[in-house]
């Protein structure tokens, strides 16, 4: 797919999509006369008001589409509804048989223009993602567009935010890929592989701990997740420096790729969900591709721990005292409380590689569900200040997260009996004290845990998106990344 820039049509369209503000006077840029006055003629009907409203009319002859979409942009324009936009119209004419769209736009001047385009190509690119890979037959979805272009007359500004969403696009859509490939071709294994596959295509710098690695290295939590499987966890790092000496940021990420529960065995329903456990993890790649291809001017160091949990005959047990990387003993009550545990040796080996601040993303707690629903990332902190400006960042993102509290009574709930922390801290505050876990593996660096569980997947397709992985917060932790390194100067 081709996506460009123009200040004038050619060419044989499928469609022109003409977004409009109600009550904008201003015409939509390089447009002949004839769909000018079709699109005023909507406008005088009324048509295309509220947001996502369309009007559809069929050329009968000339102009440069066969049929033009008037679509309302609604009274507040801004990133998140732009983005959405652009997901739910291509998504909708590329399914029905649309290969090549333009989209132009009867907005006023706007002094977030650059941000809007961005978004509106980051939706572009997010609506082609399908998650059915191995279909076939009739079944197979062979609907594809191949240009699209976006009409404006202004200056190459335009053209570099629209090339930067692209490239944001694609990389969530390689993270929603790999969070929805089957489990039985996605195990730790395969994702080192792929990490090291985009290390390569981006010059990152790669490697994976394998399982006689790990066990040198004393990564004894990961460990005793991965031991119930004939799939042997790995710890995966991906490393870019585009900043010289400064300081690493570490961003982490949950990277089951499959989770049972182990012995405390899930019920079978919606248990096929579990492949997704891995979120994180592929979030944490798709961000390290995206800043390496954007040659940002960052230090990032990306850790995946990747294990598949199993109640193999190997499996560790309810009851279970384990070691970890940090030295800190975990007593297991639960062995489907293990996203934590693979995360405790990830914070603590992020630390090791030189990471002086920490950012993690798991699909950790349905409890979190329980608190926000699904269309909020849920924000745990040991730094308020840097935290303020992941909260500022995910708003000019068009993401919404909302902070958490981390009480000292939530580490109280996680005190252990026989070893020093237990793995939950039972049903009451779940998500807290979770993330109240996860922070003794952090030391004393600055450190925000992003639970994910609510957002990182929809159990069924949307206008906007397909069922299945989101991509969600990963756009925020991209600005979030880079605003940190510039507050750092």
């Amino acid at each position: 797919m081709r996506i460009r820039v123009e200040n004038k049509l050619s060419g044989d369209l499928d469609y022109l999509v003409v977004t409009r503000l109600p009550g904008s006077d201003t015409p939509a840029t390089g447009l002949d006369e004839k769909t000018t006055g079709l699109i005023n003629k909507v406008k005088e009907l009324g048509g295309a008001e509220k947001y996502l409203e369309t009007e559809t009319v069929l050329y009968t002859e000339g102009g440069p589409a066969r049929r033009l979409v008037v679509v309302g942009a609604g009274k507040d324009f801004d990133v998140a509804s732009a983005r959405k936009l652009a997901q739910t119209v291509t998504r909708s004419l590329r399914k029905k048989g649309g290969k090549r769209l333009a989209f132009a736009f009867q907005l006023p001047a706007l002094s977030n223009a650059g941000d809007l385009y961005q978004a509106l190509a980051e939706g572009v690119v997010h609506s082609t993602f399908e998650p059915g890979f191995y279909h076939t037959g009739e079944n197979k979805d062979e609907k594809v567009l191949e240009d699209v272009i976006f009409l404006t007359n202004s200056d190459g500004d335009i053209k570099e935010r629209v090339a930067r969403g692209v490239v944001i696009g694609e990389g969530i859509n390689l993270s929603r890929y790999l969070a929805n490939e089957a489990p039985n071709v996605m195990y730790p294994e395969r994702l080192a592989q792929e990490a090291e596959k985009v290390a390569k295509e981006t010059g990152l710098e790669f490697h994976a701990l394998d399982k006689a690695q790990l066990t040198e290295g004393g990564f004894k939590a990961i460990l005793a997740v991965g031991q119930g499987s004939i799939h042997e966890p790995r710890m995966i790092v991906l490393k870019y420096n585009g900043a010289g000496d400064a300081p690493y940021t570490g961003v982490v990420g949950k990277g089951i790729t499959f989770d049972s529960g182990g012995i405390s065995i899930k019920p079978a329903e919606h248990m096929d969900h579990m492949k997704m456990d891995m979120s994180g993890g592929a979030w944490t790649i798709g961000i390290m591709r995206i800043l390496a291809q954007l040659k940002a001017p960052v230090n990032v160091i990306g850790v995946v721990a990747a294990a598949e949990n199993l109640p193999g005959g190997a499996a560790y047990r309810p009851g279970d005292v384990i070691g970890s990387l940090e030295g800190k003993s975990i007593e297991v009550l639960n062995t489907d409380a293990e996203g934590r545990i693979v995360l405790a040796d990830g914070l603590a080996y992020a630390r090791k590689l030189g990471a002086t601040r920490l950012v993690d993303m798991a699909t950790l707690t349905g409890a979190i569900v329980v608190a926000l629903g699904n269309s909020v990332t849920g924000v745990f902190t040991s730094d308020q200040d840097w935290t303020d400006l992941f909260l500022k960042t995910a708003s000019k993102a068009g993401e919404r997260a909302w902070q958490m509290p981390l009480f000292p009574e939530y580490k109280e709930q996680i005190k252990g009996t026989t070893g020093d922390l237990l793995n939950t801290g039972g049903r009451a505050g779940g998500s807290c004290t979770a993330a109240a876990f996860l922070k003794e593996f952090t030391g004393d660096v600055p450190w925000i845990h992003l639970d994910i569980a609510g957002t990182a997947y929809t159990d069924s397709e949307k206008a906007y998106q397909a069922k299945g992985p989101s991509g969600q917060i990963m756009r925020t932790m991209i600005d979030f990344v880079i605003a940190t390194a510039e507050s750092n100067k």
